[in-house]
């Protein structure tokens, strides 16, 4: 049936995802009929005689259209004699965008697959000799692929004559898969030395891991895990090595993170706990804003012997997250474990907050960590950090803390500027003041500075 209007096919509806299609089709072209019932059944299958019908309509338009008169064939004659040489070159930078793309399909490395890779390096010089060998004298982290020793306890003062400057570097390289999307497969391999600078802190170098099995430049596989969704509010995480406690959680809110220099500048107790073998975890965003970190570690899942196996030497971390697109920021973690050794964490309790004025951001956070035996392991840690300093992407950022120890308060200060040159390159220049409280030694602080280049690629 002839239909003038849309509206008259009774089971064409404005949502209609074809909607407006039909609408022109019908009222602006007059090429569409429906059926003598007034129905257009648009998802039926569409039969040879009713496509030839159909187009047969549509084409005695097109010829109404460009028909004498309606168009000036000699004037676009014209136009494409003018312009043959310009089309002619498109035509060949477009066949040669078509080869350079069926070489590169060819010769990629894998469809699924990306490589990306960062090298960090770090170049200190001490200002003055550390008051203690702390690195070489404190009890060791219970997490084997940790790039940090555990703070625990000081020695008697040794104070200890550094090296003029040290380089130390770390290399890694990503290999990152996926099959819908929105997963990822992350096989990462990596390499690293260990200067063991900033020996007068608690701390180490933020972008360094330490030497591999205590070999130099020794390659080895770090991260192995597999990340998902399940369903629209929820992600999880699989891992086989190197995963545990803040590598579950959302964000760990501090603006330093990620930026500074010295290893402080994340909060420091998520590095408390051992495991880093088999890690599962999940993020349960009950808003946008509101998301719940849950994870397990265990550091003898590849074990198979008498108290050892998956459900042994292990942490577990929970993480309640308010991310909001305003001002505030915060996060209250519980961090916990089944580790025994006097002098290690018992448990943590920690609240960590941010608050974003824009250009900068003022953060920090505060953790309770009572010590196995007595004592405590508490740190805290506060500063500000001005974003797109002098420079789109460049960060300044001044904080300072107490680091986790059992026997003293090692204070640690560091100002930085990150510098984003490009998308592939940055520097950040530091000036970093400890002091070891180390019993016994008269002055205990040292002062170094530092300068990291960091490449991506």
């Amino acid at each position: 049936a002839q239909v003038t209007s849309v509206s008259e096919l009774s089971d064409v509806q404005p949502g209609d995802w074809a909607f407006t299609a039909l609408q022109r089709l019908v009222e602006e072209y007059g090429c569409l009929e429906g059926y003598p019932d007034r129905t257009y059944r648009g998802n039926r299958a569409l039969t040879r005689y009713e496509f030839a019908a159909g187009l047969n309509a549509c084409l005695d338009v097109v010829i109404q259209l460009i028909g004498p008169g309606n168009v000036d064939i000699d004037s676009i004659r014209r136009l494409q004699e003018e312009f043959a040489a310009e089309l002619a070159t498109i035509r060949g930078r477009v066949d040669g965008l078509e080869t350079d793309v069926a070489e590169l399909r060819s010769q990629q490395f894998s469809t699924t697959t990306k490589l990306r890779g960062q090298v960090d390096a770090h170049l200190v010089v001490p200002f003055s000799d550390a008051s203690v060998a702390s690195l070489n004298n404190r009890n060791i982290n219970p997490n084997p692929n940790a790039n940090e020793a555990l703070p625990g306890t000081f020695p008697a003062a040794t104070p200890v004559e550094e090296a003029d400057a040290t380089f130390e570097y770390r290399a890694r390289l990503n290999f990152d898969t996926s099959f819908t999307g929105k997963d990822r497969l992350r096989i990462r391999l990596q390499a690293s030395d260990n200067a063991r600078s900033l020996a007068n802190s608690q701390s180490g170098l933020a972008n360094q891991s330490g030497r591999r099995n205590g070999l130099e430049d020794n390659l080895g596989l770090d991260d192995v895990y597999y990340s998902f969704p399940v369903g629209n509010r929820i992600s999880a995480i699989i891992a086989a090595n190197s995963v545990l406690t803040d590598n579950f959680v959302t964000s760990t809110i501090v603006p330093f993170d990620g930026s500074s220099v010295a290893d402080a500048g994340g909060p420091e107790f998520y590095d408390l706990y051992q495991g880093g073998n088999f890690g599962a975890g999940l993020n349960i965003a009950f808003s946008p804003n509101l998301i719940l970190d849950l994870g397990y570690s265990s550091r003898s899942s590849n074990v198979n012997a008498a108290g050892q196996g998956l459900f042994n030497r292990n942490s577990y971390i929970a993480q309640l997250n308010l991310l909001t697109d305003g001002i505030l920021n915060a996060a209250v973690t519980y961090i916990d474990g089944d580790q025994s050794t006097l002098g290690l964490a018992d448990y943590t309790v920690a609240g960590l907050l941010n608050l974003d004025f824009g250009g900068f951001e003022v953060g920090g956070h505060y953790a309770y960590t009572p010590a196995i035996g007595g004592g405590n392991l508490d740190s805290y840690m506060g500063g500000v950090a001005f974003n797109n300093f002098l420079g789109s992407g460049n960060q300044f950022g001044v904080y300072g803390g107490i680091s986790p120890s059992r026997t003293v308060d090692p204070l640690l200060v560091e100002a930085y500027y990150k510098i984003d040159v490009n998308e592939f390159f940055s520097f950040t220049p530091a000036v970093i003041y400890t002091d070891s409280k180390a019993p016994g030694a008269g002055d205990t602080t040292a002062v170094y500075g530092a300068l990291r280049a960091t490449f991506r690629f």
